[in-house]
């Protein structure tokens, strides 16, 4: 996908999630992100917002660090933590606004930091916020009557990064011997061939034989790969505990406190 049409998606996504989120209330839970409610979700991703502008507009304090007093260093006007109940909608919009303006700006040469492969920085960032936000407006519509999927391009993109990009990053698993789980789309093209064992997770993309084959519309498949949706929507075929041990290296990160990131500095001096 073209690095426009991600700073587009991180766009609309973000609406969507800001028009969820005020259908839902703050105070509802994410049924998603066991603990969190909407505040929480609008919290973090405004957090995260934030911290990829620091990195795409050069303003990052440190390289790949978030935490919550090198925001404020970088963003003044923006890194408030944490606007009031009345505020946080549009503080969230706010943040997201301007990362999709740094994102425009930004030269196509760019060089900054990154902790995914890909052909860019500039795309490694649209790319990664584009589907950070439409996950998470996700969980803000499961907090309401009203859930909508993804595109078939853009939810193929999406498992594409995790398998890809962001699963071969865990080096260790708690497995004996390796596993295989496949990943079938039925509307796009697209396979791939994920390996689970002791020394990690690789991906391939291929079309091969596994211990496990999914198979579902990119959609589903997406929301499946990021331990969301509705098992029911998609067919396995094979060992289903090689998607529990899939499932088992995903945690959402909670959003923290002003004074749980000031613990958190003092703790490592």
């Amino acid at each position: 996908m073209e690095i426009d049409t991600h700073i587009e998606a991180i766009r609309r996504e973000g609406e969507r999630l800001a028009a969820a989120a005020s259908r839902a209330g703050l105070d509802d839970p994410i049924p998603w992100c066991p603990g969190w409610n909407t505040r929480e979700l609008l919290r973090h991703l405004s957090e995260i917002h934030l911290w990829a502008a620091s990195h795409v507009a050069r303003r990052a304090v440190r390289e790949g660090v978030s935490e919550l007093v090198d925001l404020e260093a970088a963003w003044p006007d923006l890194a408030i933590f944490w606007p009031d109940d009345e505020d946080l909608i549009d503080h969230y919009l706010a943040t997201n606004a301007n990362l999709g303006t740094e994102l425009e700006s930004a030269p196509p040469d760019l060089a900054t930091w990154t902790f995914l492969p890909s052909p860019s920085p500039r795309q490694m960032w649209a790319r990664r916020q584009a589907h950070e936000t439409a996950i998470h407006r996700f969980d803000a519509e499961s907090a309401t009557a009203s859930v909508s999927g993804f595109d078939p391009t853009f939810a193929s993109d999406g498992i594409d990064e995790i398998l890809t990009a962001m699963a071969p990053r865990t080096k260790e698993l708690p497995l004996e011997s390796d596993v295989t789980m496949a990943i079938h789309p039925t509307d796009v093209g697209e396979r791939w061939l994920v390996t689970l064992g002791p020394n990690g997770i690789e991906t391939i993309r291929a079309d091969s034989p596994a211990d496990l084959v999914l198979t579902g519309l990119a959609s589903d498949l997406y929301l499946a790969v990021w331990n969301r949706g509705d098992d029911a929507a998609i067919a396995l075929t094979g060992d289903p505990t090689v998607l529990d041990a899939w499932r088992a290296r995903h945690r959402s990160r909670w959003p923290r406190t002003r004074e749980e990131d000031e613990a958190r500095a003092q703790a490592a001096r």
